[in-house]
């Protein structure tokens, strides 16, 4: 073979050989590594945040329509971590914990619905509504419709989402998936990408500490021309202009959110959102001044700083936080009306998240060190489609079969 030819072939191989490597970078440069002591880290303190958010602005719920005074702000006990086992924001993501535990993560919608008919605690709003809906024998989505009750666009799946995140890492279309089935059994349309985007800014808060990320993060999880979007944008906006003046940005947020154009709901969605916003942008990272913010935003003023807190703790993990938040703990103590305590609700959530990975095409593999690392595959978010709450679309026409119906039991006393 002559020199020309030999060096030809030199120069081929050559070639293919950093194509080859190219491909491999590209590929590998599409997933993200996760080590599963840091997922356990941060996924605790998610919780963590929800509690102490929740306990921390119970005693202003529902209180304020204006800003609250900075003298009413309750003194903070390191015993909150253990005022919130009684708490709605909790025990409802929780139950569809229970549902993915007991019949798969890939339980049906109408299981989930059955599940929910079936829970005996205390519910308000479009929790309440949906409920009843599905005790009718309505199932979901109907359950959710406007045509089956008038507070489809209210708070309550955004303040139950979180689990959605917390058990997706890096993956925002399991929690938008997570939406579609848990979220439809109470809420619709903006009710629904509420809950979509607070998933999406827990699946990224596992990445990125720049609370503007997480936020945009989030906001691709939901379809744009939606209203929730509209506000997020708003609220972005609002904090660029005013980057220092977190109350020239509420009074915004007042005229517009409380506006009959938009507040369509019984606590819509959309101004409760805004205030866990106010919370996370001009919290600036201190762990006390975001939730502080929230619950001074008034309205649902518990709800609020349990999804701001949990979203920024979820940022630093447990490792990063002063003891005072959780020094307190007690571990023995059960949820209300669930099957967990904290520590049985850690492992349910890692459990769950080993099953999202591996659903998402991801893996779990092994370092240099022996510690078990998660390695998942970069997802470009794919939000659901658009509906409107002012004009719904059509029902489903979704009902429970008698067969159904026999496993919803009659609530005690009625």
């Amino acid at each position: 073979m002559s020199a020309r030819k030999i060096l030809g072939c030199v120069l081929a191989w050559a070639v293919a050989f950093s194509s080859g490597a190219a491909i491999a970078l590209a590929a590998e440069a599409a997933v993200r590594r996760l080590p599963v002591k840091e997922y356990r880290d941060k996924m605790k303190a998610g919780w963590i945040g929800q509690i102490i958010g929740v306990s921390w602005g119970a005693p202003t719920e529902g209180r304020y329509r204006q800003i609250m005074p900075e003298k009413d702000v309750p003194p903070f006990r390191d015993t909150l971590i253990n005022d919130a086992f009684g708490q709605d924001d909790l025990y409802v993501e929780m139950t569809f914990l229970r549902s993915m535990e007991e019949h798969g993560f890939d339980v049906s919608i109408r299981q989930a619905g059955i599940d929910f008919a079936n829970s005996g605690y205390p519910l308000w709003v479009a929790n309440d509504a949906g409920r009843k809906n599905l005790r009718k024998g309505i199932a979901p989505p109907d359950s959710s419709h406007p045509k089956f009750h008038n507070c489809a666009g209210a708070i309550d799946y955004q303040i139950e989402a979180d689990y959605s995140g917390l058990i997706a890492p890096g993956m925002p279309n399991v929690a938008i998936a997570l939406g579609e089935k848990f979220g439809r059994l109470m809420n619709y349309g903006d009710g629904i990408y509420a809950g979509q985007f607070m998933g999406g800014m827990y699946a990224e808060a596992f990445f990125e500490k720049d609370i503007v990320k997480v936020i945009e993060a989030g906001l691709k999880c939901i379809p744009p021309q939606c209203l929730y979007a509209g506000m997020v944008r708003d609220v972005l906006q609002w904090r660029r202009e005013n980057p220092d003046d977190w109350e020239k940005t509420w009074q915004l947020v007042d005229k517009k959110y409380r506006s009959k154009e938009y507040y369509i709901s019984a606590l819509d969605v959309k101004l409760e959102g805004a205030f866990v916003l106010m919370g996370l942008l001009y919290g600036n990272g201190d762990l006390d001044k975001t939730m502080i913010i929230s619950f001074r935003c008034g309205s649902d003023s518990d709800c609020n700083p349990s999804s701001s807190g949990g979203v920024l703790l979820t940022t630093l993990g447990v490792s990063k936080l002063p003891d005072r938040f959780y020094r307190k703990l007690d571990e023995k103590a059960i949820f209300s009306h669930t099957a967990y305590s904290f520590p049985g609700l850690i492992a349910v959530c890692e459990k769950l998240a080993r099953q999202a990975l591996a659903k998402a095409g991801g893996r779990v593999e092994k370092d240099a060190s022996g510690e078990e690392v998660f390695v998942i595959p970069v997802q470009a978010s794919k939000p659901s489609r658009f509906e409107d709450l002012r004009k719904p679309g059509p029902i489903a026409g979704s009902r429970f079969t008698p067969e159904e119906i026999a496993k919803i039991k009659k609530p005690a006393g009625k």
